[in-house]
């Protein structure tokens, strides 16, 4: 039948959809926690101050959460 997608494809997509909702939950109930940590302040973070306007540009950290991510991601494959 065209237009209905797979079960296997669904179960997938609740699954994925579970599990990020679980981290994103995580996430929040450690947040007193994790804003103390020095992410988002690091070396190749870019602030722009210009009059009352702040530009914030965080280079560093996001490679470092994408380098954290994509070993994760591999382990757990």
């Amino acid at each position: 039948m065209r237009g209905r997608p797979d079960g296997r494809i669904l179960t997938v997509m609740q699954k994925t959809l579970i599990v990020l909702g679980l981290a994103i939950l995580l996430a929040g109930l450690a947040w007193p926690w994790l804003r103390h940590l020095p992410i988002g302040r690091l070396p190749g973070d870019i602030t722009i101050e210009l009059g009352g306007a702040r530009l914030y540009l965080p280079i560093a950290t996001s490679i470092l959460i994408s380098i954290v991510l994509t070993i994760l991601l591999r382990l757990f494959r």
